[in-house]
């Protein structure tokens, strides 16, 4: 599986994730920052893969500025198709007693 493609993907789901290990009451900040860092821990994992699939050079300034925008993009995501769509809440009540 190609490198972008699997950025793009876990991009994606990064914020359902979230949702699925915090509750509605978590705050914003806190669910934040839970993405932002496993944004930065995925984005290492790709670049390692990267790099050991191409022998290219493991750069970390590279590495800061892809998990930027990738973090962007799970923000961008979560409230353009996941919380519209209802998808979020459902993910935040799986486990929850109604």
């Amino acid at each position: 599986m190609d490198v972008s493609i699997l950025t793009l993907i876990v991009g994606t789901l990064l914020p359902i994730l979230v949702g699925l290990v915090t509750t509605r009451v978590t705050s914003s900040a806190v669910k934040a920052w839970l993405l932002a860092g496993l944004t930065l821990v995925t984005t290492i994992l790709q670049s390692l893969l990267l790099a050991t699939q191409s022998g290219i050079a493991f750069e970390f300034e590279s590495i800061f500025v892809s998990a930027l925008t990738q973090f962007f993009i799970s923000v961008a995501i979560y409230y353009g198709l996941w919380k519209p769509t209802g998808i979020a809440g459902a993910a935040q009540d799986v486990g929850s007693e109604k």
